[in-house]
């Protein structure tokens, strides 16, 4: 067994602090070449010829070494031989002409020694060479200023702008403008300047140039200029702040406002940010209440037109701009809005799509009726609206109504109304019910019943297999009074249903029969009862006919009813009497249990309120109870679920097993008996 090391802690603690710190202070110093001294002019030829041997075998090993050629030609420098060094650097050139710092390094070494000429050809060739190195030129103009010569200076500084080259370059030519104070050709500069770089800070450079060196004309001058040429689809909200501060500064407050609406109207709320702060801090300060609020209201109406710039299609943003205009723009602004909404045509000729479009209509139609008082031009929006609709593959129940209403208002006549719901029918083809009921309803407010038989015939025609046309069309027969031609038009509504189907004909029967119950024709709705019984073993109209029963009144003909009446005797019998079939029958054709306990608790209600102990009990002891079963279902799996067990059925099943068996002790007996 190995012995376990000791992990504790050192006592002595080296730190990688101290392991470097040693390690530097043990540095060998390097090794120093020694010093040459040379005695004389032959030993210098030697050590020179040596030397150029030793740059020129490392050139011709490799003629692409930059640095190489540049310690060449500094050597050659080093030891006062000029000529020699120029062709050094010259041969570097024709080697590569395009480095840089080979171009400097020249220049350099003839401007160090005073070889002003020279430095110049270098660096026409140069800038000839490479017209778009900056250093270049910097280094051109900069020599041209040190020496004094202003003149060419600017001429290098033309030559260079030619080119069009970085807002750096534009700067240092106006700098230089600037420190000999010609500020004109500043002002010329400064033009053609934010004329190839449009940006928001060369303008706003201009703009305080002429705040420093010139005229407020000048400074609005430079601002209008730089508005103008970015346009509104360029603008840039930093120009139009720096302007309003400045008119503020300049005290033109009304000036200022006016910079700011221009810019929150035009430019996007993501655009506009900072100049929406800029603008809530001068009103804060120069402003009043009124001017504060219509801030908000332009913050709100640049999120709108973004919102409409991004989707067109956008309605519910057309709405919310169109509710903000309305608060607080112009009318001619209201309007130009609008029709700029309403021209947004949905591009799908599918009726969700145009849904809430045609709402944008119907609020223009409403404000030029109602807010502005214009008859004529709320009437042609409605015209112009219903050319646009494609009735052929949908059309808008709402907009004729409206329209139609419209007439009816600003005419003395209803024939041009007439003439609209009309044409409504004839271009839907009569499949709009909407229209069929708000025709018939404005024939009625006008009391042209004649009008409303028609249109409820027209009506049942197109929807002959929906229940509601038949009910409006009894309903409003049995209103006239026209007892005879309401049950007439029940009759045939039970014999559609019949013969060619109805959606829900219980509505139908429904109807009826509370139409014969309001006339006091109770027999009429017994009979309507048990003809639906016969077609329909439903528990619901068991149920209802026990509760027509207790609603007869004890004398049919009695004038005033009261609250709270008691049903009388005979009522209770005959409801008690249609349970009592109702539970015979749902148990004879097998109904759901389902049913049966519905029409149970429906039955032992009745008894609760008008049975007697023994009615009651009657009903208690049928009350069906609950029991688990389980089933087999395909998958081979079990399931629970809840049945119902009925005490009379199962009274039933007892006494029919009974016979059985008693059928087949009889049957036993007699084979025994033939057998002895």
């Amino acid at each position: 067994m190995s012995n376990v090391k000791n992990k504790a802690v050192a006592p002595l603690q080296i730190s990688a602090e101290q392991i470097l710190l040693e390690a530097f202070e043990r540095k060998d110093e390097p090794l120093k070449a020694p010093k040459q001294t040379i005695a004389d002019l032959e030993e210098l030829k030697e050590f020179q010829g040596r030397k150029r041997q030793e740059y020129e075998e490392a050139l011709r090993r490799n003629r692409l070494n930059t640095g190489q050629w540049i310690r060449y030609a500094e050597f050659e420098i080093e030891q006062r031989e000029y000529e020699r060094a120029r062709s050094v650097f010259e041969r570097a050139l024709d080697v590569e002409s395009t480095n840089i710092p080979l171009w400097i390094r020249y220049i350099k070494a003839e401007l160090k020694e005073r070889n002003i000429n020279h430095a110049r050809n270098l660096l026409d060739r140069a800038v000839a060479i490479l017209p778009r190195v900056d250093k270049l030129w910097f280094l051109y103009v900069g020599v041209e200023e040190t020496l004094s010569n202003i003149s060419g200076c600017r001429q290098v500084f033309e030559r260079w702008m030619n080119w069009r080259p970085s807002a750096a370059a534009w700067n240092a030519y106006i700098n230089m403008e600037k420190r000999y104070g010609e500020y004109e050709n500043c002002r010329e500069i400064f033009h053609r300047f934010t004329a190839v770089h449009p940006q928001s800070e060369n303008w706003i450079k201009w703009a305080r140039f002429e705040e420093e060196f010139g005229s407020a004309d000048n400074v609005r001058d430079v601002y209008t200029l730089a508005v103008d040429t970015m346009g509104e689809g360029f603008m840039d909200e930093k120009i139009l702040v720096n302007w309003a501060k400045w008119e503020t500064r300049q005290h033109e407050w009304e000036r200022a406002r006016a910079i700011y609406t221009y810019g929150l109207e035009r430019l996007s709320k993501s655009k506009s940010m900072k100049l929406y702060n800029s603008y809530t801090s001068f009103e804060k300060q120069y402003g009043d209440k009124d001017g504060i609020e219509n801030v908000i209201l332009s913050k709100r109406r640049v999120g709108y037109e973004d919102q409409i710039k991004e989707d067109p299609h956008n309605y519910d943003a057309w709405f919310s701009y169109l509710t903000l205009l309305e608060e607080a723009g112009s009318r001619d602004e209201i309007r130009e809005v609008f029709e700029r909404a309403i021209s947004n045509i949905p591009s799908k000729k599918q009726k969700k799509f145009w849904r809430r479009y045609i709402f944008l209509w119907i609020r223009y139609a409403v404000y030029e009726e109602l807010v502005n008082n214009d008859e004529d031009r709320a009437r042609e929006i409605y015209q112009q609206c219903l050319k646009i609709v494609p009735h052929k593959a949908f059309t808008f129940a709402k907009i004729w109504l409206l329209f139609a209403k419209f007439e009816l208002r600003h005419n003395t006549t209803p024939d041009t109304a007439r003439k609209i719901l009309g044409q409504a029918i004839g271009l839907s083809k009569g499949l709009k019910a909407k229209i069929f009921k708000g025709y018939i309803e404005i024939e009625k407010q006008l009391k042209e019943f004649d009008r409303c038989r028609k249109l409820y015939e027209k009506y049942i025609d197109s929807f002959p297999d929906i229940p509601q046309p038949w009910i409006e069309y009894a309903n409003l027969e049995q209103d006239l009074g026209d007892e005879e031609r309401a049950r007439g038009i029940y009759e045939l509504a039970i014999q559609q249903a019949d013969e060619h189907g109805m959606e829900m004909p219980e509505l139908v029967w429904k109807r009826y029969i509370e139409f014969e119950a309001e006339e006091g024709n109770y027999h009429n709705s017994r009979n309507l009862f048990e003809t639906l019984l016969e077609r329909a073993n439903h528990v619901k109209v068991w149920i209802s006919y026990a509760t027509f029963e207790l609603s007869i009144p004890e004398i049919e003909d009695e004038d005033e009813e009261e609250e709270e009446r008691e049903p009388s005797e005979e009522s209770r019998a005959n409801a008690r009497r249609i349970y009592e079939r109702a539970w015979d029958k749902l148990k004879k054709d097998n109904a759901s249990k389902e049913d049966r306990v519905v029409l149970h608790s429906s039955w032992l209600q009745f008894e609760e309120t008008y049975g007697t102990e023994d009615t009651l009990k009657k009903v208690q002891d049928m009350k069906p109870s609950m029991v688990k079963k389980r089933r087999k279902l395909d998958e081979n799996t079990v399931e629970e679920y809840v049945d119902y067990v009925f005490p009379t059925d199962e009274q039933d099943k007892s006494y029919s097993k009974l016979l059985e068996n008693a059928k087949k002790w009889k049957q036993q007996k007699a084979a025994a008996n033939s057998s002895t």
